[in-house]
């Protein structure tokens, strides 16, 4: 028996590449989709066997059945030395490699010591790309195919998202997602039906095609959030500001490296300012999530601001005081604690009653703050690393340039020893 795992394209027979179309051709078993089955249906001979199957387990099942029958045949015409080989065909859409079925069924076949064949097809991502007349090998490529699926996140890495769609999630889900989330002016293009006559490509945004129809074989390309990809330090003009106090760029830039936030994390940003730490920590955890909690109305408008113009839409602002502001956030990974209010030990126990393996980080400018950091993180077995941030920047006077001293910042991260052993704390590369 020779079994052969195919891509038939996007269903237009024309992007079907001339190998598929032999092996459906001489095959004797053709197992698929009935939609599948019946697009290639002209390119097999009448009278094979077609099995409608989709799940891997049964495609398993059929190619075994066929196995057997083919060992009775040869058993009955007493050729069981002589070659009798049936040929079987499973038919996938797009292409075999591109969130195929294939990646299921080929664990199946191997443990059960059936060898396979695949064979590629044209996939929508290729076709899309042919239309748009633009390369696709940077796009981002994801699955939102009868799967879950955050698009938010998807558009947070700076970069161009294809969308494979389907099932509960159409281009409209996925936009009324990107939407509320205060993406509704993101530019995104769907190509409905690729390859058929009737296919349709439309440009719009996200909060048009919120409430569109779209046809259930669709895909969709959205474009990357904006400063969704940035170096740690941004330039302090950059952030709206007020009369709120802000960390300053290089302080930043250090507090950042200390944390080693990674892609997944949850964060608490406590006495948050005007935001801006709270924005670079969002853009480091682009799949996580970040909750910057302030006490002062100004801070959290600023907030809100500097939010939707970095694009940072995983950052969630929460209006209280800490400790009891925490209450209901999700567990952090990380913590950094810009300003307590004389409540600082009540944070830390708050932030290690809900995850005893945080990281936490403090910054000071005052030595008693930094004394009683020191202490607290002692007396609950935390390692404790100490840096002091002194930076002086130039001032232009007429022609000459004099440096401006900054007040000395210090920078203390800790967590528990067990947690800093296993090294942890590394961000993603």
């Amino acid at each position: 028996m020779k079994v052969t795992l195919v891509g038939t394209g996007c269903g237009d027979p024309g992007t079907m590449t001339e190998e598929v179309r032999k092996a459906i051709a001489g095959t004797d078993v053709l197992i698929g989709a009935p939609r599948l089955l019946e697009a290639v249906e002209t390119l097999a001979d009448p009278g094979i066997t077609k099995v409608a199957e989709i799940k891997p387990a049964e495609i398993l099942d059929a190619i075994q059945r066929t196995a057997a029958a083919e060992e009775a045949v040869a058993a009955i015409k007493g050729t069981r030395d002589e070659k009798i080989e049936i040929n079987v065909c499973v038919a996938y859409s797009g292409d075999s490699g591109f969130y195929s079925g294939t990646r299921s069924l080929l664990p199946l076949l191997h443990e059960a010591g059936i060898k396979a064949d695949v064979l590629p097809g044209i996939s929508s991502i290729q076709v899309l790309s042919s239309r748009l007349q633009v390369p696709w090998q940077d796009w981002k490529l994801v699955s939102a195919h009868g799967t879950e699926c955050d698009p938010v996140h998807e558009v947070m890495e700076g970069r161009e998202v294809f969308f494979l769609t389907g099932g509960t999630l159409g281009p409209a889900e996925l936009c009324a997602r990107l939407a509320d989330a205060g993406l509704g002016e993101l530019r995104v293009i769907v190509g409905e039906r690729l390859s058929y006559p009737d296919e349709k490509i439309t440009a719009g945004t996200a909060a048009e095609f919120a409430n569109r129809d779209f046809a259930s074989l669709s895909v969709m390309l959205a474009e990357p959030a904006v400063f969704a990809d940035r170096t740690p330090g941004i330039e302090d003009s950059a952030f709206i500001r007020g009369d709120i106090p802000m960390t300053k760029q290089t302080v930043r830039a250090a507090i950042l490296s200390k944390m080693a936030v990674r892609k997944t994390d949850t964060v608490w940003d406590i006495g948050a300012g005007t935001g801006s730490v709270s924005v670079e920590l969002a853009m480091r955890a682009n799949r996580g999530s970040v909750w910057a909690v302030e006490r002062e109305p100004e801070g959290c408008e600023l907030i809100e601001a500097n939010k939707r113009k970095f694009g940072v839409w995983n950052l969630h602002v929460v209006s209280g005081n800490a400790p009891e502001a925490l209450e209901n956030l999700p567990a952090p990974d990380r913590v950094f604690i810009g300003g307590s209010d004389g409540t600082l030990e009540e944070i830390v126990d708050a932030a290690l009653a809900k995850n005893a393996d945080a990281l936490i980080c403090v910054s000071a400018i005052v030595l008693e703050t930094m004394a009683d950091t020191v202490r607290i993180m002692a007396e609950r077995g935390m390692d404790t690393d100490i840096i002091q941030v002194c930076v002086n920047t130039s001032k232009q006077i007429r022609d000459r340039h004099m440096m401006m001293a900054g007040n000395p910042i210090y920078i203390m991260t800790g967590r528990k020893k067990e947690a800093a052993d296993t090294g942890e704390g590394a961000a993603d590369a």
